[in-house]
């Protein structure tokens, strides 16, 4: 019994973590199946969706599924969602992250709402390899353009670092994203990819991406990048 006790004692500690490694992985696969489902349908919505001009122009782009409306009544945490940019061997693996704080908009109220945000440019993609900024202040950002008629309009788009997106009750549109914060999820990104890795590192292609990624680079493949 004491020995039994003593292995008891000494397994349970190195259980734990490979617990939590596995629950992580399990979270941000399926966290990446829900983002790729968003951005399917929304890229499928016909004159309601992202202009293709722009996704093929995005440097980067940001999904934060089911964001809960009782993160933004108490200032929250918003919610975790994946971003991936674009590398010279194609788009980096997915990184966690997290938005919180400011004001997302007036699509915000009961229920769940998508996020999606794309970075047009190498400075505000350089801006994602910070620890933590503020949309707004550190990036400028402005509600995306929607529908295959807005070519009129992503020229304008083009100035901002950011174009913000959001869907709620089936509802889909450009919002405003000011003062709101981004950050990598550090903690949930080692657990995922096996030890400590920066943002830089992830986005950057430094790190192998997980089999999950592989229906998000499908439909993010659908739209190779084009400068203009």
């Amino acid at each position: 019994m004491k020995k039994f006790l003593v292995s008891l004692f000494v397994t349970v500690p190195l259980a734990v973590p490979m617990f939590a490694e596995k629950d992580a992985m399990e979270e941000h696969n399926k966290r990446i199946h829900e983002s790729s489902v968003t951005l399917h349908e929304i890229m499928n919505a016909g004159d309601k969706s992202i202009p293709e001009g722009l996704m093929r122009r995005a440097q980067c782009v940001g999904v934060v599924p089911d964001v809960k409306r009782a993160g933004f009544i108490i200032g929250g945490k918003y919610g975790k969602g994946v971003l991936t940019c674009r590398t010279a061997n194609g788009w980096s693996a997915p990184s966690t992250i997290r938005i919180e704080g400011g004001s997302i908009g007036l699509q915000i109220g009961a229920g769940e709402t998508d996020l999606i945000f794309l970075v047009m440019n190498r400075s505000g993609e350089e801006k994602l390899m910070k620890d933590k900024f503020t949309v707004g202040a550190d990036a400028t950002v402005m509600a995306g353009p929607v529908g295959r008629a807005a070519d009129a309009q992503t020229d304008a788009a083009m100035s901002a670092e950011i174009l913000a997106y959001s869907r709620s009750h089936g509802l889909f549109g450009g919002i405003a994203l000011e003062g709101a914060t981004l950050r990598p999820d550090n903690d949930d990104n080692a657990k995922i990819y096996g030890r400590p890795v920066t943002n830089r590192e992830i986005l950057h292609g430094d790190v192998t991406a997980p089999p999950a990624a592989s229906h998000l680079y499908d439909e993010l493949n659908r739209f190779p990048y084009r400068e203009r």
